[in-house]
């Protein structure tokens, strides 16, 4: 598919009103996304674990109105919040091409978190495809009938204009987004993984230990421009390729040992990009490194396939097999919450995807 086949060509404007609400969830990528050329295209493939209890719920109410302006106004947790109205500015003349009814609305969004905002838990993953599940709801409120599928990928391509990791969380359990020869993709939106999974991977653990629940020191907007003349930029992004055709035979194999050495491994190179990067800086916190080493410690003594990850921010992502949770969670509890921010950290596990939430 191309961008014109995105396009609205006709809806009904005589549609005074209503609202729609959808549930969309965060995802942690297994291979990192990092670095974009215009219009929001990787510079190389990622591949995601789409999670459950970690969402963003956004309900829109439109109303029709005169003038031909934008017009909306944002609620986060019940509260007006005007910060978040420049990105949502931007996503909005981003996506006017395809949706041409948004200068007929005014839009009221209501959008909460079951997870603190900006603190590396792609909050702008969940937040922005929410967002862009509800715009096409409305869009077929305005009397157009759309097959599953395509509902699916103009909502993943919408919301890779608000973030990019947002086109990876529409669909799960696996989602793949970036041109690549290994695996089923596109730049353009993500893809649901088709390859084998092995049942190893099946309802995966992710219990995040929240590190730091503060906003980052540098956005990964500003993050992914460090990457233009980054000295080692081409070197990454052959890496991703490379690492992506490796997990693929991982997920069918089941061989919990290689996905540890392929998943850790990209995570460090991910915090590496940004610590030789100019300028440089550095997302991850002491705390952070404490729990590695102690994950390291408890892997090594206990031959468990517990391993972890990490997003552009402090906060730590331990991944392990279901059949691992019950002593991995006890060992979080006893010696790892004392990193963690008031002791806080959230259970998650894979998930299916975004949901619409019906009155």
């Amino acid at each position: 598919m191309t961008n014109q086949d995105f396009i609205l060509r006709s809806y009904n404007s005589n549609i005074e009103n209503g609202h729609v609400k959808w549930s969309s969830p965060s995802n942690i990528a297994l291979i990192k996304y990092w670095g974009k050329r215009e219009h929001q295209i990787p510079e190389n493939p990622s591949i995601s674990f789409t999670l459950s209890n970690c969402k963003t719920i956004t309900e829109v109410t439109y109303t029709k109105k005169g003038d031909k302006d934008f017009s909306f106004d944002v609620y986060f947790e019940g509260e007006k919040n005007e910060a978040f109205k420049p990105k949502i500015q931007t996503f909005f003349e981003r996506i006017e091409s395809y949706m041409p009814f948004l200068r007929d609305y005014h839009f009221k969004i209501e959008t909460s978190n079951t997870f603190p905002h900006s603190s590396g838990i792609a909050s702008s993953a969940s937040g922005m495809s929410a967002l862009a599940l509800c715009l096409m709801s409305i869009e077929e409120d305005l009397g157009i009938d759309y097959a599953d599928d395509y509902f699916n990928k103009k909502a993943s391509f919408l919301a890779r204009l608000g973030s990019g990791s947002a086109c990876r969380s529409v669909e799960g359990e696996l989602v793949v987004w970036g041109q690549n020869e290994s695996t089923e993709s596109s730049d353009l939106y993500g893809v649901k993984f088709q390859g084998d999974v092995h049942s190893n991977f099946k309802n995966y653990q992710d219990t995040i230990l929240l590190v730091d629940k503060g906003e980052k020191q540098v956005s990964s907007t500003v993050g992914h421009k460090l990457m233009f003349g980054h000295p080692f930029a081409k070197e990454r992004f052959a890496q991703a390729h490379s690492n992506l055709a490796k997990l693929k035979d991982i997920l069918a194999s089941g061989d919990l040992k290689a996905f540890i050495k392929i998943v850790e491994s990209e995570a460090l190179t991910l915090h590496a990009m940004m610590m030789t990067s100019m300028p440089y800086f550095i997302l991850m916190k002491s705390n952070t490194l404490q729990i590695i080493n102690e994950l390291w410690n408890y892997r090594a003594e206990n031959d468990s396939n517990v391993c972890f990850t990490l997003d552009a921010g402090a906060n730590v992502h331990v991944l392990y097999p279901a059949d691992e949770k019950e002593a991995v969670l006890n060992f979080i509890k006893k010696e790892l919450t004392k990193y963690c921010q008031n002791g806080h950290y959230i259970c998650d596990y894979t998930g299916l995807g975004a949901n619409q939430i019906e009155d």
